[in-house]
């Protein structure tokens, strides 16, 4: 949906239509959040409760100004995969919590960052990421999770259409409320759909508990488990800093200045600590809910501090729970692919509305590195290697991240000068080669 106005804050909309948007962010997380314990063998109310309290935790240490929503990470599936690997599909129980103290471990790498930029300041960081490598990482993120929106579509290519058909109809033509929440409306009709051709069922409903706590696995330590998992920070760090940067061109708010970049990486690294702690996964903030951003034009953090809450809730109701887990592979592909479109389509917008020249060479060869790397080693895998006894795995987009930077870094005629003015708007300087 494409509002005339952007709205920053929701208040303007009343309480009800507030909680109908913060139901829809809750939607959009839902499926990513719980795929990543349902693949590591941890518990998925656990990772819902910490997905919330992680959200809440780093809207409070970033001033409650950046729209963003924590939910699990998939960078780190590499790190459980090594250190407790699943048993004949069910969890390794015994090595859990050891890899729980890994992630802490590398969510303290994000505390020690986020302390070296409070001390020497963004400017020299942000000088390694400006719009021709932000960009271009915005587009990656997008296409990379592409096919998983395929494959989920392939399920059932019924409810997937019906779910994108929903969500355009009301996008383009929707009146008031309605035209705010395409994404929840979309879900409903797919799903009502799904009831009605038996891709749903929902005999177990009846066997679920009311209420029902979830469960809690203390985090343990040992040296192995740790330098095996905390070097995947260093690749999941340069990540944040492209969907801050996502976030921010499409709210159109300058928010590695303000609140600052040591705030987002302190609260995500915080997060991922928590969760850790407790038997969570990694929190990551969601392409998917700055996808739901894009789509609605409603960026009050308000309102993803509801579906926060929402999520919280939900670890607490096994019935919600169960329904949400229900909902059919083929309506989440259809959500899915529009939302990941959106991810792209915002790093297009942040290379134009940076007015990035492309009739340069080292900007289209940085681009091109970047938008290689990023898909044709996703495609691979990525690359593995052996480092102090222990096997660490870069990911497409962490390769595509490292290769840019050193490209923007080596290549001459680099003019970029990052603006630390107020951050009321994307205040960032344009390349003049």
């Amino acid at each position: 949906m494409q509002n005339e106005n952007p709205i920053y804050d929701a208040k303007v909309l009343g309480y009800p239509k507030m909680i109908l948007l913060g139901v829809q962010h809750t939607f959009a997380m839902f499926g990513a959040t719980v795929l990543v314990p349902i693949l590591t063998g941890l518990d998925v109310s656990t990772t819902l409760l910490m997905a919330g309290l992680g959200t809440l935790l780093f809207h409070l240490l970033t001033k409650g100004k950046v729209p963003a929503f924590l939910g699990s990470s998939f960078a780190f599936l590499g790190g459980y995969a090594a250190v407790a690997p699943m048993i004949d599909g069910k969890p390794n129980v015994e090595m859990l919590p050891y890899a729980g103290g890994g992630v802490f471990c590398a969510g303290l790498i994000y505390v020690l960052l986020s302390g070296l930029i409070k001390l020497y300041g963004v400017k020299k960081v942000m000088a390694f990421f400006p719009p021709v490598v932000t960009g271009p990482i915005i587009i990656s993120i997008g296409l990379i999770l592409a096919p998983t929106a395929i494959h989920n579509c392939r399920t059932n290519w019924l409810l997937a259409v019906v779910a994108m058909g929903t969500i355009i109809f009301f996008n383009i033509w929707g009146r008031g409320m309605l035209k705010i929440i395409p994404i929840i409306l979309g879900v409903i009709a797919s799903y009502v759909l799904a009831i009605l051709t038996g891709a749903v069922d929902l005999s177990a409903l009846a066997t679920k508990t009311v209420v029902a706590v979830p469960t809690f696995t203390l985090m343990k330590f040992d040296i192995s488990s740790i330098v095996t998992v905390m070097p995947l920070a260093l690749a999941t760090m340069m990540e944040h800093i492209g969907d801050i940067s996502a976030i921010g061109a499409t709210t159109g708010k300058n928010y590695i200045a303000n609140p600052g970049l040591h705030r987002t990486l302190l609260g995500d690294g915080l997060a991922t600590c928590l969760s850790a702690a407790f038997g969570g996964p990694a929190n990551t903030t969601y392409g998917e809910n700055t996808g739901v951003l894009a789509l609605t034009k409603v960026y009050d953090p308000k309102v993803i501090r509801l579906a926060a809450c929402f999520a919280i809730i939900i670890s607490f109701l096994p019935h919600v729970n169960f329904l949400i887990s229900s909902i059919p592979a083929g309506t989440i592909g259809g959500v899915s692919l529009i939302l990941y479109g959106m991810i792209s389509a915002i790093g297009i917008r942040n290379v134009v509305e940076n007015r990035v020249d492309f009739t340069k060479s080292r900007n289209t060869i940085i681009a091109a590195l970047i938008l290689v790397c990023a898909l044709g080693f996703s495609a691979t895998g990525g690359i593995s290697f052996r480092a102090f006894g222990a096997t660490i795995s870069l990911s497409g987009l962490a390769i595509a991240a490292i290769v840019g930077i050193l490209a923007n870094a080596i290549l001459p005629g680099n003019e970029y000068v990052f603006d630390e003015d107020d951050g009321t708007e994307q205040k960032f300087q344009t390349f003049e080669i």
